[in-house]
């Protein structure tokens, strides 16, 4: 029986090729039940013709479905379902019926409803996405990433793959970081002293886990990282949000009960501020006075292309007090979650064992796909290319605001990829990202960032990662024509 021809459709929204399209489309009708074993298919001719694709298209499709056990093919018969393609399991589900489970009382902690950053899941149809920590696709490598990907599939590269580390890591990419990335902060640690993790926030997470208990303190900057608040609210530990200034988090603010410190020296978040070298100093003689840890995140030191970064304040620690967290996805890309933790050895001890028993390690592809880009040069050529990029739209940007008379409230000295603006008082920077969408145009308003109540309302990001140089004035020019300037 041959199936019918009007069975098969190519679905708008995927993102994959043509030719991954028909397999997938073939392959989920097999799973699902909906083409039975032994059922003959449409000929490559004609099905092409339905779909209005090429016919190679659909013969490489087939060849890959036949490769694969799902099809068969009987010489000048045709293609058919084969006999070993997978059958789904029949069964009988229960009908639906109301729940009865009291999940008010049921739940044990919560985790939702915190404030959080949020943006729009279509965010790249605005037309002026002044977002932050988004990807460029026409600044990303993706030919050399693939070629990369491609040979940490290969035979030589099986182990890697398919290998359970348990709590170690990549010996490459752990390589890579301690002899290249390290050293561009003046940092030196040995293979012992560093733990890839999933990204930054996951590795503030093992900090916070390892270090913090009920009884202890967390000092962090206000306004901060929002993630950063909720994983410590998470720990249970007492908080002491400390206000930053134009130089960052102030030493001599910070609580005397403060067990550990969380700082972003280098690019204070979200202010971009950078920290001065005796200010540095002055945070760790106070961490010192106080017996207290630093946890020190350096998210974006790579986007640095005004001037030299200063040095990680981890590279002036010699006490051992200060953990650093470094990640590579606001360089190469956020859906990468791939970052990494340095310090003391009984520290990152106890950090991968936290992480063996939570999700092992980072997949072991993904940490050799990137040792390869790193160590290959791709990375640092790519970082040149968002470098050049960045600094011409930071340009029309600064141009664009300064014309149009906005306020910039913060304003960091070696790069970044932001500003951190300040509407007139009495601006709800919310109602303000509400009505500026109308116009095509998505900004990020500031009060996540802020600790408390009682919190400023009129302070807001732009982002300018993603969003291409000729269209920030127009941009800017819609922010001032909502704002009244």
């Amino acid at each position: 029986m041959a199936l019918p021809i009007e069975t098969f459709f190519l679905s708008p929204n995927h993102q994959g090729t043509l030719q991954s399209q028909v397999q997938q489309m073939i392959a989920h009708g097999i799973l699902s039940g909906r083409f039975g074993t032994g059922e003959k298919l449409p000929s490559t001719r004609k099905l092409a013709a339905h779909l209005g694709i090429s016919r190679i298209t659909v013969t490489l499709a087939y060849t890959e479905l036949v490769a694969s056990d799902y099809l068969t093919a009987r010489g000048r018969s045709g293609y058919y379902v084969s006999d070993n393609a997978p059958v789904p399991p029949i069964y009988q589900p229960q009908p639906m019926t109301a729940e009865s489970v009291d999940w008010a009382r049921a739940i044990g902690q919560r985790y939702s409803g915190g404030r959080t950053l949020s943006k729009p899941k279509d965010w790249a149809r605005f037309r002026y996405a002044f977002i932050y920590g988004q990807t460029d696709p026409q600044l990303f490598d993706h030919a050399n990433w693939r070629q990369c990907a491609l040979q940490a599939l290969g035979q030589r590269d099986f182990s890697a793959l398919t290998a359970d580390y348990y709590d170690r890591d990549d010996p490459q990419l752990i390589e890579f970081i301690q002899r290249n990335t390290l050293p561009r902060r003046g940092i030196s640690a040995n293979s012992d002293q560093i733990l890839i993790t999933m990204g930054a926030q996951n590795a503030l997470w093992l900090t916070a886990q390892v270090l913090l208990t009920q009884r202890r303190t967390a000092a962090f900057e206000d306004p901060c990282y929002p993630a950063l608040r909720e994983i410590l609210m998470q720990s249970r530990c007492h908080m002491a949000p400390v206000r930053v200034d134009h130089k960052g988090l102030p030493p001599d603010a910070i609580p005397p009960q403060a067990d550990v410190i969380f700082a972003t020296p280098s690019h204070q978040c979200p202010t971009t501020s950078t920290m001065p070298m005796e200010r540095r100093q002055d945070l760790l003689d106070q961490a010192r006075s106080l017996d207290a840890l630093i946890v020190e995140d350096d998210y974006e030191f790579e986007m640095s292309f005004l001037d030299p970064p200063s040095p990680a304040l981890k590279s002036m620690d010699v006490d051992g007090r200060v953990i650093y967290v470094g990640s590579f996805s606001k360089s190469l890309f956020p859906g990468l979650r791939l970052g990494f933790l340095v310090g003391s050895e009984p520290f990152i001890r106890e950090a991968r064992a936290l992480r063996a028993s939570v999700l092992r390690h980072p997949p072991g592809h993904i940490q050799r796909t990137a040792a390869y880009f790193l160590s290959m040069g791709h990375y640092d050529s790519q970082i040149r290319k968002m470098g050049a990029a960045l600094h011409a739209r930071r340009t029309a940007m600064q141009t664009a605001i300064d014309a149009h008379g906005l306020e910039i409230a913060g304003l960091g000295g070696f790069g970044g990829s932001s500003f951190w603006m300040r509407g007139p008082a009495g601006t709800d920077a919310r109602q303000l990202a509400t009505d500026l969408q109308e116009a095509s145009v998505l900004i990020e308003p500031g009060n996540a960032f802020f600790s408390g109540q009682d919190t400023p309302r009129n302070y807001y990001r732009l982002g300018y990662s993603s969003i291409q140089s000729d269209r920030i004035a127009e941009g800017i020019a819609r922010i001032a024509k909502v704002i009244g300037n």
